[in-house]
């Protein structure tokens, strides 16, 4: 018992908490980050609240918007380095509130 886990039981499996953040930032679900650590979904939920306070939903609000962020900075490089017509379309109608109109002739 003097080993492992305070309570008893086998030794804490090492979690690599930077790996974990990693994958909430590309919004990997808690049971593939789970399974990719090699632990239960229940055993990544307790480890959190034991290390950090906070469930793995909290964690993950905190933890995703690293990814977000990427993925912004790639559209945006995408439409202003790479000239990439169909994301400068896409940010236009997204940010700039430009849209398409199409002209219909009702008369015949």
């Amino acid at each position: 018992m003097g080993r492992g886990d305070p309570e008893g039981g086998r030794p804490l499996k090492p979690i690599d908490w930077k790996v974990v953040d990693d994958l909430c930032g590309i919004q990997a679900t808690g049971e593939e980050i789970a399974s990719f650590v090699g632990v239960d979904y229940d055993t990544l939920n307790n480890r959190m609240k034991k290390e950090f306070g906070k469930g793995f939903s909290e964690y993950f609000a905190e933890k995703r918007g690293r990814g977000k962020i990427s993925l912004r900075r790639a559209q945006f490089q995408a439409a202003t380095k790479d000239h990439n017509p169909t994301m400068m379309v896409w940010l236009g109608k997204q940010w700039l509130d430009q849209r398409d109109t199409r002209d219909i002739d009702l008369s015949n």
